[in-house]
């Protein structure tokens, strides 16, 4: 046996340890990914006149369109992980 085997056989849970907290950076950076873009897509559809308070409308473009944009995130991850 050579020295990797050996030696990568006693650190599987520390593998596995890497491999949780990769996952969550990833899953940490994907979520602010997204956050940042539906802000921007938003912000850019929804707010006409920016100022202290958003007005009626604009609450409720941006509720459609952070809704709209999650549901077809969804779609989107769905099809892509069906394909594996």
């Amino acid at each position: 046996m050579d020295s990797f085997s050996s030696a990568s056989s006693g650190s599987s849970s520390s593998t596995n340890d890497i491999m949780d907290q990769v996952k969550t950076q990833l899953a940490q950076a994907y979520y602010e990914q997204f956050l940042e873009t539906v802000r921007d897509k938003c912000f850019d559809k929804c707010i006409t006149k920016p100022g202290s308070s958003l007005s009626g409308s604009e609450g409720s473009c941006i509720s459609r369109c952070v809704d709209r944009y999650i549901e077809a995130t969804g779609i989107i991850s769905k099809a892509l992980f069906s394909q594996r």
